[in-house]
């Protein structure tokens, strides 16, 4: 593995580097070839002390990707660990299923009794409502007022300029993004 370790307001230590390394690399035990895999890190301080560490790892078919903030950033480099870990034996299970059922000729996409979800298994998504709506042409920031008077934390609309659909939504940092659909 090909690691890029990047800090925001932290220096990034030799010692910080090698843990860093350390434990991501313990994930290579469940790739095949891992010389061409690179791996992004970004560690980062806030001013109340607290770190935060993003790693994002993309490979063909899958991109992993975690986040941990914790007031120790050696503490945070092992919960994301952890939740890559999660994220690959998940993927690693839905992807043998899949393989299975298709030698056993089963369809992938079996109709739920009752339009309940199975319980024991994990992978299947239920919809529980949908909702029709038009979206108006405006700019973003009455879309962020609407967003706002509605409570929600996002809303699609169309971009009164652009004429494209566009969504508002809000950060965990209590500000504002937004997306454009091209």
């Amino acid at each position: 593995m090909m690691y890029n370790i990047r800090g925001e307001n932290i220096e990034v230590t030799p010692a910080l580097r090698e843990y860093v390394e350390k434990k991501i690399g313990k994930l290579e035990r469940y790739f095949d070839d891992t010389d061409h895999v690179h791996v992004n890190v970004n560690l980062k301080v806030y001013n109340d002390g607290q770190g935060k560490i993003e790693v994002t790892i993309p490979i063909p078919h899958l991109l992993l990707r975690a986040e941990e903030r914790h007031d120790d950033m050696y503490a945070a480099i092992d919960l994301v660990t952890d939740k890559l870990e999660r994220q690959i034996r998940k993927h690693k299970t839905k992807v043998n299923r899949k393989l299975r059922d298709r030698e056993k000729g089963v369809k992938l996409a079996a109709p739920v009794p009752n339009g309940a979800a199975a319980a024991e298994n994990d992978e299947e998504f239920e919809i529980v409502r949908t909702k029709h709506f038009s979206l108006k042409p405006m700019d973003s920031e009455e879309a962020i007022l609407q967003m706002n008077l509605l409570g929600h934390n996002f809303f699609i609309f169309t971009n009164a300029e652009t004429n494209r659909t566009n969504i508002v939504y809000r950060r965990k940092d209590g500000r504002y993004g937004l997306i454009e659909a091209n």
